[in-house]
């Protein structure tokens, strides 16, 4: 009877270190997928996206995120001395906000946390808010405050050295836009760049 070959030594723990890497790898993959979502923007399964906070608006008072329950919230963590990419969102999602029906955007709070709380103060965003929504509210507070809040929607910032000494730094950071529900829980999300009708259609079916 003809003897099977014997697999050459060492060849076993070879294919399951293999085989660990491809699953390591799909579940990095699986966990940037749910962080950063797919093209059309869909929530991907249960995720834990926003959590308690207490900071200050623009006009100084004191909030926590039980102060916006009963409201759906479009949160967005950028700061005011953003040269660009801010700017963009923040257009795009007044542009949303506009083409909504009355009753739809009523329902909605627009919310810019920054993340550069040592620059932009209660009185900066004072400026700068408006000048975007009427209802767009800023908020600002401790360097840990704002950490915290960030840390619990997930939002990576960083100081980086501006190429314009006249700058100072920019902060580079996340660039998504979160919709929280009345229940403060996570509805869904938008990436940078997400155009506006794009948006509002969303928004539309989203907003119940």
């Amino acid at each position: 009877m003809k003897k099977q070959a014997k697999s050459p030594k060492g060849i076993v723990p070879v294919l399951l270190f293999v085989a660990a890497l491809f699953i390591a790898l799909g579940l990095g993959l699986g966990v940037r997928y749910l962080l950063l979502g797919s093209g059309d923007n869909q929530s991907v399964g249960p995720v834990t996206i926003g959590g308690p906070f207490s900071l200050v608006d623009h006009t100084g008072a004191e909030v926590t995120e039980r102060n916006y329950l009963g409201k759906y919230r479009l949160v967005y963590f950028g700061y005011t001395y953003c040269p660009d990419v801010c700017p963009t969102s923040l257009g795009t999602l007044v542009e949303a906000m506009s083409k909504l029906s009355a009753g739809k955007a009523d329902k909605i709070v627009p919310i810019m946390i920054t993340v550069d709380p040592e620059r932009d103060t209660k009185e900066r965003l004072a400026e700068f808010v408006p000048a975007f929504h009427p209802a767009l509210v800023g908020l600002t507070g401790s360097v840990e405050e704002v950490a915290k809040a960030a840390k619990a929607y997930r939002v990576y910032f960083a100081k980086v050295k501006a190429e314009d000494p006249n700058l100072g730094y920019l902060v580079d950071h996340s660039a998504l836009l979160y919709l929280m529900g009345p229940d403060g829980k996570f509805v869904r999300h938008f990436s940078h760049g997400t155009p506006a009708a794009e948006m509002a259609a969303a928004l539309e079916e989203s907003v119940k």
